[in-house]
């Protein structure tokens, strides 16, 4: 499958007061075109970090030590900045947050807030641009002004995309105040906006985690079928391995920094092979037997274990384990796992 993102061994550690926290270690992933990719792992294993860094916002505390983001073949951490705000971020790679509560500004109607993001990023402002007489420079954004013709349309498609993501009356959900809305209309506004200018990428970064049980379904299953309909790709970020199977084609597990196995969702959940994969699916509740938990507590990251950093809670380690990090293997097509001793491999 051809690569849409590819990030490889990117590696970014956080300067805090006890020293530098290495937050990522060489890490790899890669998303194809259409497809939903899932980043599953415990809190604090940097999942949100590495959706920070394909977005270029991390904090300021925050250095890049190596690696590379490939987006349609362009490797993001080496593009101006100017070039990924006006381009990229918000355009070619948008964002859905986790809190639709604090993601919206209580002082404005919606529809405000959702015509100012089109001023400035709508797929349209690419055929002004285009067509500005200025090779395809953007105008600065002090000078740039939304045209009549330009807003009618983007009302327009606001309207279609409110009714795509089922939001009751959307000439009047646009007069309304943030807080008239329930938990779940506002994450669904959230993939509206996210998918109006048309992105070829869409990271959630665990956008059901605060909503109610029966509303998260609800949730994924629109989310679903809004990208697959507009063939969007998405890096879906989330601890909840049930909503994973829910929605991802495909299923990346990360461990304290580490991406330790990757498979397509069905193979992800039928025949695990890394001992964390195991050892994390055990611990979900099962009708017929008890929760397992891990043996042991998750690393420091400031000083986190040589090699592979699961080795000091893995029954398999053996001495090679801490010494390097393994390499990754493909054991099948599309099934990959960074592992000396993959469990249930002839």
């Amino acid at each position: 499958m051809p690569e849409l993102l590819a990030v490889r061994n990117l590696t970014v550690e956080f300067a805090t007061e006890q020293g530098a926290a290495q937050v990522l270690d060489a890490i790899s992933l890669a998303i194809g075109p259409g497809e939903v990719v899932g980043l599953v792992g415990e809190s604090g294993c940097g999942k949100t970090t590495l959706a920070r860094a394909i977005l270029g916002i991390l904090p300021g505390n925050a250095r890049v030590r190596g690696g590379e983001i490939r987006f349609q073949g362009r490797d993001l951490l080496r593009e101006p900045a100017a070039t990924l705000s006006h381009t990229v971020r918000g355009r070619a790679i948008t964002f859905i947050p986790q809190d639709p509560y604090s993601s919206f500004n209580p002082l404005f109607t919606v529809g405000t807030q959702i015509m100012e993001l089109m001023k400035w990023k709508s797929p349209r402002l690419r055929e002004e641009a285009s067509g500005d007489g200025r090779g395809g420079e953007l105008w600065p954004d002090l000078l740039r002004v939304y045209p009549r013709r330009r807003r009618r349309a983007d009302r327009g498609a606001v309207l279609e995309i409110l009714r795509a993501a089922q939001i009751p009356e959307p000439e009047r959900a646009l007069r309304r105040l943030p807080h008239e809305f329930s938990g779940g209309q506002r994450q669904r506004l959230m993939i509206a906006m996210a998918l109006l200018p048309r992105p070829d990428l869409v990271i959630a970064d665990e956008p059901t985690s605060a909503l109610d049980v029966t509303i998260q379904a609800q949730v994924l299953r629109l989310l679903r079928q809004l990208v697959k309909e507009r063939g969007v790709s998405v890096l879906f970020t989330t601890h909840d391995l049930g909503t994973a199977h829910e929605i991802c084609d495909r299923i990346v597990v990360m461990y304290a920094g580490q991406e330790m196995e990757a498979a397509p969702t069905d193979r992800f959940f039928s025949r695990p092979l890394h001992p964390y994969t195991r050892r994390l699916l055990d611990s979900l509740p099962h009708p017929q037997r008890e929760i397992r938990d891990i043996p042991g507590e998750v690393p420091t990251l400031i000083d986190p274990p040589s090699g592979c950093r699961f080795h000091p809670r893995c029954e398999y380690a053996t001495s090679e384990c801490p010494a390097v990090r393994p390499a990754e293997q493909t054991v099948e097509p599309d099934h990959r796992v960074r592992c000396y001793h993959p469990v249930g491999l002839a």
